[in-house]
């Protein structure tokens, strides 16, 4: 099977243009283009080429590389390298329409990964928030009344990138109602305390199989800022009793998006008094891929080549 990888900011494209957040989260997106393509190579069942640029470090050994040509965007060098290979695996942002942009470009039968609509609702915070309250699902809104601290942030940012926490809601309100004054895309919701942690799940249509709980080192700064540290992966032993919630949380949140496939992120609170909050889903590889299938020992790549098979066999 030939399958082309393309991780967003090591094959080429900027985060909103913007140099200082790509600097930022540049390893992020080697790292995950790194391990993904070691995992196809190493499922034995695949040539790999995966997209890369000046920026990027060089590509693991046995993948071939690609580059976009002058004046070509990412989007139309991610569309032509596709129509080359059997598969195309894109990791890219959901701001400003990036993934969903990707998804369009190239489309069925290639594209590995989650369908539009799953796209669509994951790339807005706060169309994710509603999009799962209708669902029945807990989210950072039903902490309201009791709410002490309000965050502010992209609406489809990338990471934690221009999040801020205030210590109150009319603070927080004159934050969102500046960034949408300048135009940009923002969100106001409840600050839930509480442990933050992450799911990594491998879905298939309305079914979602946990593979384990994630713990995100997230740090406030004094002004109200966040800093990322990283991803503790499988945190939680198989026997830890708040498994079984957050398994049956994630085929709850499966059922409600049943385009979501493949492996996808789930960040969630939980609250020392009311356990899981809901805060995101990303339609799309994560950092916590990262070394995931040697600590589970399973090659989670060519599982996913084996779903999508099956689905279009299918259909």
């Amino acid at each position: 099977m030939q399958v082309f990888v393309c991780e967003y900011l090591s094959g080429g494209g900027l985060v909103d243009g913007d140099a200082a957040a790509t600097a930022v989260l540049m390893p992020q997106g080697l790292a995950m283009r790194d391990a993904l393509v070691a995992d196809l190579l190493a499922s034995g069942d695949c040539d790999v080429t995966a997209a890369t640029c000046v920026r990027a470090s060089a590509l693991p050994a046995g993948a071939a590389e690609a580059v976009a040509r002058d004046g070509e965007s990412p989007v139309d060098f991610a569309a032509r390298l596709a129509a080359e290979h059997d598969a195309a695996w894109i990791i890219a942002p959901e701001t400003g329409g990036c993934l969903a942009e990707f998804e369009r470009a190239i489309g069925a039968p290639r594209w590995l990964g989650c369908d539009a609509r799953s796209i669509a609702i994951g790339s807005s915070k706060s169309a994710t928030l509603s999009h799962l309250a209708a669902h029945g699902l807990p989210t950072p809104w039903q902490h309201e009344p009791l709410a002490t601290r309000w965050v502010v942030k992209p609406d489809d940012g990338a990471g934690s990138v221009a999040t801020r926490v205030h210590g109150g809601r009319q603070s927080a309100e004159a934050d969102l109602a500046a960034r949408h004054a300048r135009g940009d895309s923002a969100c106001l919701e409840p600050w839930v305390e509480g442990e933050a942690l992450s799911l990594s799940l491998l879905c298939e249509l309305g079914q979602a199989e946990l593979l384990c709980v994630n713990r995100q080192r997230i740090a406030t700064l004094p002004d109200g800022s966040l800093r990322y540290d990283g991803v503790s992966i499988d945190v939680w032993p198989r026997r830890e009793p708040r498994r079984r919630t957050l398994a049956a949380l994630a085929s709850r949140v499966a059922a409600a998006l049943p385009g979501l496939r493949g492996f996808v992120g789930i960040d969630l609170v939980w609250h020392a008094q009311h356990g899981p909050v809901l805060i995101e889903i990303n339609p799309r590889l994560t950092c916590a891929y990262v070394g995931l299938s040697q600590r589970l020992g399973r090659n989670l790549a060519a599982e996913v080549l084996a779903l999508q098979r099956l689905e279009r066999i299918d259909a």
